[in-house]
């Protein structure tokens, strides 16, 4: 069993294996995640979460290690959280967004996760908003989130950041399949990385014109911005900071912020209920009550939805 007060006293002293070692506590789904979480609840707050997603191959991991720079700069700690798929053989992160930022190994300042999906649709592993705790607590002053990179299911990542970043390259179709995956509906602030390659400008007017239509603002509401990137020679990565921080300052100033904290942690306690009622249902199979109330649906004396209330009521009054 782990010390998890002195872990967290040591995670917010900025030590890295005690940070490592409260995300596999979550991760793994430990005994003592309740005293985990309990114990990080009042720490947690402060850091600002920006989420990246976009379809494979528009460089999303070189972004976010040119944001941690560029945050680095001035002076931020930075958590980063990188979904990669599961391996289906060990159920580990596959590719291993830490080899990409390597850059940043030896920066004190910079905390690297990947994690496994494990199966969770949505771009995000299941234990992300837990993580996302433990980074906050810690002393991060902004988490990047990067998506899994799956496509049309890519919008969870709305529910669990601050900010969302849209990532996308020309070349790639990216215009028509941002239609496809809603992910017009959800994005912040949108970059248009790889600009300097043919077709950069094309893909920014259109993302433009697709978002006009699409539009249903009044005065003061937000309109996200378009900024051009080469991410991977550091261009345009301070624009898109700026981007960032105007966004932070108009959820502020209209009350947005608070808002998406409130919705998030709405959907975080219903998932964990959902999770605790549906491992208890699981542990019904085989059981009498629930062999019971199916003999009674064959025999025609009981509709599903009827038995279904039945057996949920049974759960939460047992």
């Amino acid at each position: 069993m782990q010390d998890v007060s002195s872990l967290v006293a040591q995670a917010r002293e900025g030590r890295p294996r005690a940070v490592a070692r409260l995300i596999s506590l979550v991760e793994g789904a430990s005994p003592q995640l309740r005293e985990v979480m309990a114990a990080l609840a009042p720490l947690a707050g402060g850091a600002y979460v920006v989420g990246l997603t976009g379809s494979p191959g528009v460089g999303k991991s070189t972004s976010t290690s040119a944001l941690v720079t560029a945050y680095r700069r001035q002076g931020r700690r930075v958590g980063v959280l990188a979904v990669d798929p599961s391996s289906p053989f060990s159920g580990g992160a596959l590719l291993g967004d830490r080899v990409r930022m390597s850059e940043h190994a030896s920066d004190p300042g910079v905390y690297i996760r990947s994690m496994a999906t494990r199966g969770h649709l949505g771009g995000l592993a299941w234990a992300a908003p837990q993580a996302i705790r433990v980074l906050d607590a810690a002393g991060c002053d902004v988490i990047l989130v990067e998506t899994v990179g799956v496509g049309q299911s890519e919008v969870e990542i709305a529910s669990r950041a601050d900010t969302s970043v849209v990532l996308l390259a020309p070349g790639m179709g990216d215009g028509i399949q941002a239609a496809k995956a809603g992910i017009l509906e959800i994005g912040d602030v949108y970059v248009v990385n790889k600009a300097d390659r043919d077709g950069a400008d094309a893909t920014a007017r259109e993302l433009n014109h697709m978002l006009g239509l699409g539009e249903s603002r009044g005065p003061g509401d937000w309109r996200p911005p378009i900024v051009k990137t080469v991410a991977a020679r550091g261009e345009g990565i301070d624009e898109v900071v700026e981007a960032l921080e105007k966004h932070r300052a108009w959820m502020e100033e209209h009350g947005v912020l608070a808002e998406r904290r409130l919705a998030r942690a709405s959907q975080e306690v219903e998932t964990i209920a959902v999770t605790a009622l549906r491992r208890r249902i699981g542990d019904l199979h085989g059981d009498r009550r629930l062999g019971a109330l199916a003999e009674r649906i064959v025999a025609g004396e009981l509709d599903p939805y009827r038995a279904a209330d039945s057996l949920v009521e049974g759960l939460t009054e047992a």
